[in-house]
């Protein structure tokens, strides 16, 4: 199977010699190359019964690495089980324009933060009227800034409680079942909340205009853009309701730990070219091929790749950390949500965890099946040249 980190690897050194790219980038590239490589480090298990040699290589952690997403996520999920609340819950998806594009690619940091101010704002504002709930709700929002294609389409997932906790916190209200706000309103408040940020951020000089859209510097062209961004129907829409409140977590599981691209999407790799899967919504969702120059799916790739110390999961209203001990606690009492007794284990380790999910114990030897792997020595980092004995590589 052909991995990002191949590609990497192969055409990395060549892409970073063409063109200069930022330390965080740069750090990103060479952390997914190296990933469960003797570059990293890692360390040797011997078998206690048969002395079958294992050697395993650590990961990068880096969370743009396909590699690495699977029990970051798994541990993230445990974590919010203890905040499930037996309501229904709704996906509701805030999408800015295309035209919004350029302008986001060079004020990444800047533009997702507003992504983020107004699709909660609006969420938190509509759902305290009176007119549609007059509550606290709860939500996690999750940003994506991709397409299937791997081109820009920076937009925001929330998950939203079906109901919230009233004003004067004495009871729970719940919403009505097709959801409590209607997307129209939801829609042009966002709009609207959207671009006040973005022209609060250009007149404090936040934002850069590098390259081909330097015109917009110009406070008339600027101001051109925003117009024509008003006279736009914006795109948010919401899902109907889960089945479960568990059946959140495993929808959510989609989208918290995702990245641009996974390894399994990718088919091939030739003739300086790379060849990938993906689904066309614009064309009823049919699932296509595409086909790109290497150095093109590369910088696509890299498009991604989010600010350094960016956060792109984050908890409002009820689930916030404010207000998680105090609201929602107050919640699961009116929804006589009886606390259970948490077990006071140390945090899973990764043996632990992939025994757990997958049944498959690897501290057992997977030679005889018999012994246990104990470990022997540490591999430093760059410093390991695998000894030419019978072995495994976890």
């Amino acid at each position: 199977m052909i991995e990002v980190a191949d590609i990497l690897s192969k055409y990395g050194e060549a892409y970073r010699e063409k063109y200069k790219l930022p330390l965080h980038t740069l750090k990103t590239m060479s952390a997914i190359e190296f990933c469960r490589t003797d570059k990293l480090g890692g360390h040797i298990d011997k078998c206690d019964e048969c002395g079958h040699i294992r050697i395993s290589y650590n990961s990068c952690r880096n969370r743009h690495c396909p590699k690495c997403q699977s029990l970051n996520k798994e541990r993230w999920l445990k974590d919010r089980k203890k905040d499930l609340l037996p309501t229904q819950y709704f996906h509701v998806v805030f999408t800015i324009p295309d035209e919004l594009n350029p302008l986001t690619l060079r004020n990444k940091k800047e533009i997702y933060s507003i992504l983020f101010k107004a699709s909660s704002e609006t969420l938190i504002e509509l759902s305290e009227d009176i007119k549609y709930l007059g509550a606290n709700i709860g939500f996690i929002s999750i940003l994506h800034t991709w397409g299937q294609n791997l081109m820009d389409h920076p937009h925001i997932h929330c998950i939203v409680t079906g109901g919230g906790l009233s004003l004067d916190e004495k009871r729970w209200i719940s919403s009505k079942k097709d959801f409590f706000i209607p997307v129209k309103v939801m829609s042009r408040l966002f709009r609207g909340k959207f671009l006040y940020y973005l022209k609060k951020s250009y007149y404090n000089s936040k934002l850069k205009f590098d390259g081909t859209i330097n015109g917009l510097a110009v406070k008339k062209e600027f101001q051109k853009l925003i117009d024509n961004l008003y006279k736009k129907e914006w795109v948010v829409y919401s899902k109907p309701p889960f089945r479960s409140a568990e059946y959140v977590l495993e929808y959510l599981g989609k989208y918290t730990h995702k990245i641009a691209i996974s390894n399994h999407r990718i088919l091939k790799l030739e003739d300086n070219k790379v060849t990938f899967k993906w689904r066309d919504y614009r064309d009823d969702n049919k699932n296509k091929t595409i086909t790109l120059d290497v150095f093109e799916f590369i910088r696509r790739f890299l498009l991604h790749i989010l600010p350094r110390g960016f956060v792109k999961i984050r908890h409002y209203g009820i689930l916030s950390n404010r207000n998680r001990i105090t609201k929602l606690k107050k919640c699961k009492q009116l929804l006589k949500v009886f606390k259970k007794t948490m077990n006071a284990k140390a945090k899973e380790s990764w043996q632990e965890l992939i025994l757990r999910l997958t049944g498959v114990d690897y501290t057992i030897c997977p030679c005889c099946g018999k012994g246990h792997m104990v470990r022997t020595k540490k591999i430093n980092p760059r410093c390991y040249s695998p000894p030419g004995v019978k072995m495994s590589v976890a």
